[in-house]
């Protein structure tokens, strides 16, 4: 079942994160994983990659690191670029590692309701099955500029 979030939802959720740790980003440009966390450094997130495959490497201005216990700074939200049955253990090291964490949003196609259920009863904000380049595009008006009907009505081209 897929879970519905108002607009008003997702919009508090993007405005109140500035520090973004995507799990799983690729260093292919073609990946979504490095086109989302490209598009969401170029809109002014901090963006912390975070993937084994390429730590040490640097992508979107940020080195990469290994796990989430290896960042340093303050994160906002951890982006899941990870199947579904990855999502309890890096669940577990977020909320281990990262003090102030506000969402867990997972990709598309990417749920797990048991790990959303602890996430939520720690107080956290979990958003599964979305992607927030494209709720980001959508609410603020970047896709009514390509055509698309967003559903939302407003005075701004």
């Amino acid at each position: 079942m897929t879970e519905t979030y108002s607009d008003q939802h997702l919009r508090d959720v993007l405005k109140g994160t500035s520090s973004v740790a995507v799990v799983g980003v690729s260093g292919n440009p073609v990946r979504p994983s490095y086109f989302v966390a490209r598009y969401l450094a170029l809109k002014g997130f901090k963006v912390h990659p975070v993937n084994p495959a390429y730590a040490g490497q640097t992508l979107f201005g940020a080195q990469v690191v290994a796990q989430l216990g290896d960042l340093s700074t303050p994160i906002d939200m951890v982006d899941i670029f990870r199947r579904s049955e990855a999502v309890p253990e890096i669940v577990d090291e977020a909320l281990d590692a990262l003090p102030g964490l506000k969402t867990i949003w997972m990709q598309i196609g990417v749920t797990h309701p048991e790990a959303a259920a602890k996430v939520r009863a720690k107080g956290i904000t979990v958003i599964q099955d979305r992607c927030p380049k494209i709720e980001y595009q959508r609410l603020f008006g970047e896709l009514r500029m390509g055509g698309f009907n967003t559903g939302i009505i407003s005075s701004k081209l």
